[in-house]
């Protein structure tokens, strides 16, 4: 996707080997132009699998997963990592291990959002080592919910997460793959590919 390749290479500012920081327009700012597109991508990408709602992850998942559902004309539903008063009974949680923080959450979803009637497609902002979507998954698999495929704005292809999604048979559309960080450059999948 042109457009996020280039606010990635404009705007992104690489801290280290393994982060990519783009706070200022997906993950703390936000740049709602760009969230149109790519929850136009993702619809485009998932228009003929039947989508019924979109699952995510608080909190940078919510802004594209929004988008995609407007576009889709579907509910969105978002995973808490927070206790909630009102959020007590018929919860579905999972564990995942936040790779940017070191800190492992419980992720929790009420069963009266997601149920074995629903065709989920799971969108987040990153994909790293994967804990978010597997959580997501074991979510959706505790509903009795069928995933079509997992949406991801960033995927780090340098890291396992698109590896064991994809050996596991789930379906991974990420609209910017990064293959390296080094040197202080996030460089793309199709430029590692050209040399």
């Amino acid at each position: 996707m042109k457009q996020l390749h280039e606010k990635i290479s404009i705007e992104g500012r690489v801290l280290s080997e393994e982060v990519l920081k783009v706070d200022s327009f997906l993950n703390h700012q936000i740049d709602p132009g760009l969230m149109q597109a790519i929850g136009e991508e993702f619809s485009r990408r998932f228009k003929n699998d039947r989508i019924t709602k979109i699952l995510t992850i608080e909190s940078s998942g919510i802004a594209p997963s929004v988008m995609a559902g407007l576009i889709m004309g579907i509910p969105v539903v978002f995973a808490r990592k927070r206790a909630s008063l009102t959020l007590t009974e018929g919860l579905i949680s999972a564990e995942v291990k936040s790779f940017t923080k070191q800190t492992v959450n419980t992720i929790s979803v009420s069963g009266e959002y997601i149920t074995a009637d629903d065709r989920l497609l799971i969108i987040d902002d990153f994909l790293a080592n994967g804990q978010a979507a597997l959580g997501l998954l074991e979510i959706a698999d505790q509903a009795g919910a069928s995933v079509a495929g997992v949406g991801i704005v960033i995927e780090k292809g340098f890291q396992q997460g698109g590896r064991l999604l994809r050996s596991q048979g789930v379906r991974v559309e990420s609209l910017a793959i990064i293959d390296s960080l080094a040197d202080g450059k996030a460089v793309f999948r199709e430029e590692a590919e050209t040399r």
